[in-house]
């Protein structure tokens, strides 16, 4: 099985958590933390800088690393390595999603999350009630 390599943020601002909802593919409608795949060369820190500002017009900075997600869809093996991110400048402007959310960690539970991306959602909740 290929295994795809990819990044996500989980972009945090006064308490809320940015949820982006796939507007193409396979898992159009699905929730997930933007992201993208890592390009040869890169590191995840790079990828992920490179694909929010290419997909939301946003400069991010990128901060603690907080999990890689090892999960199996019907055709691909996905390794996602996700990290907390804030927002240096930018106004996070939907170039490939059909809609977004800030979620608080109460509201965490009210979107459809995909499979590799409900498995940070404890984790994330945790990180809130800090």
């Amino acid at each position: 099985m290929k295994t795809v390599k990819v990044v996500a943020a989980i972009i945090i601002h006064d308490g809320k958590v940015f949820a982006t909802q796939r507007g193409y593919g396979e898992f159009k409608d699905g929730w997930e933390f933007p992201g993208g795949k890592i390009e040869e060369g890169e590191t995840p820190q790079e990828a992920l800088v490179r694909e929010i500002k290419e997909e939301l017009d946003t400069e991010i900075e990128v901060g603690e690393y907080l999990d890689t997600v090892e999960y199996d869809y019907p055709t691909f093996h996905l390794s996602m390595d996700c990290f907390f991110c804030t927002i240096k400048s930018g106004q996070l402007v939907l170039k490939e999603h059909e809609a977004a959310k800030w979620l608080t960690k109460d509201s965490l539970d009210s979107v459809d999350w995909l499979p590799a991306d409900k498995g940070l959602i404890e984790e994330i909740e945790h990180k809130l009630m800090k």
